[in-house]
């Protein structure tokens, strides 16, 4: 961990909320002028999009059923504690991209002058010099194995997550809509990743400084037949805080219509003021981590 380049760390499986909390963070880079590094979970993924799938039909003709993105065998952990360590001490490190759609292939090609296509990786390269903290968003931020611990160089880390039935749920819909797959497809994938979603997923949420978990207040027991997501009005954001001293409460409360604590370290705010919530919350934190910096 490191006071001169800090390491924010934002935790959560796909389809998690992460991107509510990268916008909150970016509107707080923006007003601080905050120059951030940004990393991409996805970027280091060991496998392409095809060796990905490659290697699961091989997984599965030995009689392995669990192999998944999940987990360290398809994930470069290594290298991530690595860049987190080195930003750390000197504010550098090595990245890349994943890139996901011909539009980002097409934008990366014309930086590196490269022919890469969508599911492909960029050749590792530096993390541009002079900024002010890296900012991780992704899997596996806080993940803590017998070989490598990615959380102990991580000054600030934040967990998001929905209750495991509405995460599903978010699965399914955006799996058959956006990708096209079947009720089958998505059910397998989802048993697949269990294993690795438990042992390498789920405790990185005991390691954050701050959790934002959306529970639904909808029927959703059973995942697999739900027609629709909840939405943000039909659900609240239970925020755990690690460290509840130093939180000032009251001026939550105060600011956020309709919340309240269920313990004295948990904030419950409505679904819709999640972004909000987070910009009140992570802005202090954020300024006093810049100006601790600068000592």
């Amino acid at each position: 961990m490191s006071k001169k380049h800090p390491v924010i760390a934002v935790t959560g499986s796909s389809g998690a909320g992460t991107t509510t909390v990268k916008v909150a963070f970016e509107h707080i880079f923006l007003r601080e002028k905050i120059n951030a590094a940004v990393i991409e979970g996805d970027s280091f993924h060991s496998l392409s999009r095809i060796e990905f799938k490659e290697a699961v039909k091989k997984a599965e003709a030995e009689g392995n059923m669990s192999f998944s993105h999940f987990g360290p065998q398809s994930n470069h952990f290594d290298k991530l504690a690595e860049l987190f360590e080195t930003y750390g001490k000197t504010g550098g490190g090595k990245k890349r991209y994943y890139i996901h759609s011909d539009e980002e292939a097409a934008e990366h090609n014309k930086r590196l002058s490269t022919s890469l296509n969508p599911g492909e990786f960029t050749p590792w390269e530096d993390v541009p010099a002079g900024s002010d903290v890296l900012f991780y968003e992704g899997l596996h931020g806080l993940v803590k194995t017998d070989k490598v611990d990615i959380s102990e160089h991580v000054d600030l880390g934040i967990g998001v997550v929905p209750i495991v039935n509405l995460e599903w749920i978010q699965k399914i819909h955006r799996d058959g809509a956006e990708r096209g797959y079947s009720a089958e497809v998505i059910v397998d994938t989802i048993l697949r990743r269990m294993p690795d979603y438990v042992n390498y997923i789920t405790p990185q949420f005991s390691r954050t400084d701050i959790n934002f978990q959306r529970v639904s207040t909808v029927d959703t027991s059973n995942p697999f037949i739900t027609r629709d997501i909840p939405t943000p009005d039909e659900s609240f954001i239970v925020i755990r805080f690690r460290e509840p001293d130093g939180v000032d409460f009251p001026y939550l409360l105060n600011m956020i219509c309709n919340s309240f604590m269920s313990r004295r370290n948990t904030l419950v705010v409505p679904g819709a003021k999640m972004g909000f919530a987070m910009e009140l919350i992570l802005a202090p934190i954020i300024q006093d981590m810049i100006a601790g910096k600068d000592k």
